[in-house]
């Protein structure tokens, strides 16, 4: 596989609720900014390239650096209230914040690895991929958004707050979970970890994974806080969609949950159209 690289110019831009630039950076292949002054509520974080690419970005600098398809403008509005409880009480403080990304080179591009990790993930994303959404999350509440699911955060043993966010499905039995990867991937392992605040919650025993290629795989899960992982017949897809989960039925609670899905392979090195 060769993973095509050329110059990029990459832009981090912060705006405010009223739309106009508060801080803003630019670099060629690189780009940092440093804003001095703290978040308010509807400042949003931007970050766009040249063209279309592979980036790695550390957009708070309370949290791990970020590999990523860069595929148009990527927005993220700063976190206040409700929707910062799925974060470090740590995230988005403070009077003066780093913030920075650069293209990554083909040998990282081309890499093995969990093609769908994105601690930068959020509902309105459109532009920074992969990224995860659902049918359903509980109550409509952060800390049970689809976006916890590939956060990297592996505490299973509670729920609620972080660092105990999950993908919960409001006891939904037709509950899916749909991962974009935004380009092509190569991928021939997945991982799944689910919630284990036993006895407060349930877990799945199956689950159904379909492919964007039109192939579709069954999985047997056990009663366990541990990543399950799960060979597949190497494929080519552009996502997949975790459905058909059917929990305990021996099991009291009505509770299961994930808290993290591993995806692992390689790009494919040909971008979406």
């Amino acid at each position: 596989m060769e993973i095509q690289h050329s110059t990029m110019e990459l832009n981090i831009t912060i705006t405010g609720a009223d739309g106009q630039v508060k801080a803003q950076a630019s670099g060629r292949d690189h780009v940092t900014l440093v804003y001095a002054a703290p978040y308010v509520e509807g400042d949003v974080i931007r970050m766009s390239g040249s063209a279309p690419g592979y980036v790695v970005a550390l957009l708070e600098d309370s949290m791990a650096e970020t590999f990523g398809y860069l595929s148009g403008e990527f927005c993220l509005a700063v976190p206040f209230g409700e929707k910062r409880v799925s974060y470090s009480p740590k995230s988005f403080t403070g009077d003066i914040h780093l913030l920075w990304a650069r293209q990554a080179s083909p040998r990282e591009a081309g890499a093995y690895r969990n093609l769908a990790l994105n601690p930068l993930d959020s509902h309105d994303n459109t532009g920074f991929f992969p990224h995860a959404s659902a049918n359903v999350e509980t109550r409509g509440e952060s800390v049970f958004a689809a976006r916890n699911a590939i956060d990297g955060c592996y505490a299973n043993s509670s729920h609620g707050a972080w660092p105990y966010q999950s993908w919960g499905i409001n006891r939904d039995p037709e509950a899916e979970l749909l991962l974009d990867f935004g380009r092509e991937v190569r991928v021939d392992r997945l991982a799944l970890t689910l919630r284990a605040d036993f006895p407060h919650d349930n877990w799945w025993k199956q689950c159904s994974v379909q492919f964007s290629d039109g192939s579709q795989i069954q999985a047997e899960l056990v009663k366990t806080g541990e990543p399950q992982q799960i060979d597949l017949a190497p494929r080519v897809v552009r996502w997949l969609k975790l459905e058909r989960l059917i929990k305990d039925e021996d099991d009291p609670s009505p509770f299961p949950a994930l808290t993290q899905i591993e995806v692992w392979g390689t790009d494919a090195g040909r971008p979406a159209d």
